[in-house]
């Protein structure tokens, strides 16, 4: 098979982050990082530091296998009050953010990184995206969480799902579900003009 340099591999698991993909009119495949590159918060990064490392992660789990193309390796998360929220556990999780975002503004962090085979150039780069969520009331909480919706969302809510309780004060609509297009775009159009790293 001839070596495809402007292949994109999805390294996510995300329906959301495909279903961007596609809209947009990428061809792409999915390999999805394994979920031990999805781990580890720790204490001392900030939640654009976290995002940034955990898409490195995931770039990085899937690169060593992909002979040729461009591995997009993505994670999101909120943050309101200081608390990084990423993908709730239980229902009780869930509710428990939903609790914590209601009434309040927070930010949504998705960090991008695209890792360049078989050369290995590789950028990595974060968006922000403002929010603001109504003060929802206990029984709309208790509605959405029996939803199911909830599940495998960041901050334990979907903006997608078009509920009007999330608001964008600033920043990208994608970012929110997930994979902020705008930066893709302009990420893979500075890894196309970077030079091909020559072998050592």
């Amino acid at each position: 098979m001839k070596p495809n340099p402007n292949r994109l591999i999805l390294a996510s698991r995300s329906p959301r982050r495909r279903e961007l993909l596609a809209e947009a009119g990428y061809r792409f495949d999915v390999v999805p990082a394994s979920e031990s590159a999805e781990c580890g918060i720790c204490s001392r990064e900030t939640p654009p530091e976290f995002v940034a490392r955990l898409a490195r992660q995931k770039a990085a789990d899937i690169a060593p296998a992909v002979a040729s193309g461009i591995v997009l390796g993505c994670d999101t998360i909120a943050e309101c009050q200081g608390r990084i929220l990423g993908k709730p556990t239980d229902v009780a999780h869930a509710r428990e953010m939903l609790h914590l975002l209601r009434g309040r503004e927070h930010r949504v962090y998705s960090g991008i990184c695209l890792w360049r085979r078989p050369d290995d150039r590789t950028l990595v780069r974060v968006d922000t995206t403002v929010l603001e969520m109504d003060p929802i009331g206990d029984a709309e909480i208790e509605a959405y969480c029996a939803s199911g919706l909830w599940e495998g969302k960041a901050g334990a809510f979907g903006y997608q799902d078009r509920h009007g309780w999330l608001h964008i004060r600033c920043g990208s609509e994608s970012n929110v579900v997930g994979l902020p297009m705008e930066l893709l775009e302009a990420m893979l159009a500075e890894m196309a003009a970077l030079p091909t790293a020559q072998a050592e």
